[in-house]
């Protein structure tokens, strides 16, 4: 097959085209040109997508005998990843950018090119598994990535590699090694891609601006604070409230809601965090078709733990209403929530739809 390698400039990807050569594919591998200012995406070990990181990815193909491209998508990834976060957290929601940009971006802007130019499939460095069309969690369950992953078609899934869910990430870092791959032992990227130095509240100030409100006790309704603006918290947020006083009890706040039109933050004990039933919205499935009507299923909430088992319904107006099993803490409106069939250890993943309330 011709196979489009998406490459990085980390040890993943490049030893999953490496992989993809040694299958006996027609490799070709490409960079992905994000932002129109590289230079600023990368701090250390923080950032991805840089001219560091085009430069490392060049080097591998060039080990690989591959030939090796740069797309320019900066104008897609501005508009579907990051326009799309700042609006999610400007109402109130907490986004997942690295599941929108596998969405909207590796997925379909690439995708879509790479079938246009004959092209049989993506390849990636994620962890993750495919079996019969069916995505499953990856054998090293540190680096799983089958919950940003389930975002995707049935198509897509269709024209999707992922070489390296197969395999622990210190076996990838030795294989890296006998390839002689000089990014081998470079450092996993962390954080949000888009926002290298990490700080996501100063990011989203200088894209939002200030629009004050109040922080107010979910139990007594007392004013507690005000803040510059709602962008600044998440749901299940302890640390940096700006309440410079602790509860009656003497325990923390967490932040337990937040209201974008009034402004106005609520939080309370970390009890209230609880949540058992949640409402989704623009499910995704993998098989192409909702289930026929109510199923059990393992779901995670996030990208790492927040995983429990519950009772899903595909509604008539198009969401999905989760009753779980047992509650879990910090659910976070604009996170997704992924379903799995809960036989054979629950990592086949149904689909995922975006968490728009919780109860």
């Amino acid at each position: 097959m011709r196979i489009l390698a998406a490459m990085s400039g980390g040890v993943d990807s490049a030893v999953a085209a490496a992989r993809a050569v040694r299958a006996g594919h027609d490799v070709v591998g490409v960079h992905l040109a994000l932002s129109r200012t590289r230079d600023a995406l990368r701090s250390g070990s923080r950032g991805c997508c840089s001219r560091e990181d085009a430069a490392d990815a060049a080097r591998a193909a060039d080990v690989l005998g591959i030939p090796y491209y740069v797309w320019d998508l900066s104008e897609e990834f501005a508009e579907d990843v990051v326009d799309d976060f700042v609006a999610s957290y400007a109402a109130g929601e907490t986004p997942n950018p690295c599941l929108r940009c596998n969405e909207k971006i590796k997925f379909a802007a690439v995708l879509e090119k790479a079938l246009a130019l004959g092209f049989d499939a993506v390849c990636t460095g994620h962890y993750a598994r495919l079996e019969d069309g069916a995505l499953r969690r990856a054998v090293d369950a540190d680096k799983d990535q089958s919950y940003v992953l389930a975002v995707l078609t049935e198509h897509q899934l269709a024209h999707a590699m992922f070489p390296i869910g197969d395999t622990r990430k210190p076996d990838v870092r030795a294989e890296a090694e006998e390839l002689g791959l000089r990014v081998a032992q470079k450092p996993d990227s962390h954080d949000i891609c888009f926002i290298p130095d990490g700080d996501t509240r100063a990011f989203l100030a200088s894209r939002i601006g200030e629009k004050p409100g109040e922080i107010v006790d979910a139990e007594s309704g007392e004013v507690l604070g005000r803040h510059a603006g709602v962008h600044g918290f998440t749901v299940g947020q302890r640390k940096g409230i700006g309440v410079d006083r602790p509860a009656a009890d003497g325990r923390p706040r967490y932040v337990l809601g937040i209201e974008p039109v009034s402004g106005t933050v609520r939080v309370g004990p970390e009890r209230a965090l609880a949540v058992s039933t949640i409402v989704a919205r623009r499910p995704v499935w993998g098989s192409g078709a909702a289930p026929d009507g109510p199923f059990a299923a393992t779901v995670q909430v996030r990208a790492h733990g927040g995983i429990t088992t519950a009772e899903v319904v595909p509604a008539a107006d198009g969401d999905v209403r989760v009753a779980l099993t047992e509650p879990l803490r910090g659910v976070a409106p604009g996170q997704a929530v992924a379903f799995y069939r809960p036989d054979a250890g629950g990592d086949v993943v149904l689909g995922s739809a975006t968490i728009a309330s919780t109860g």
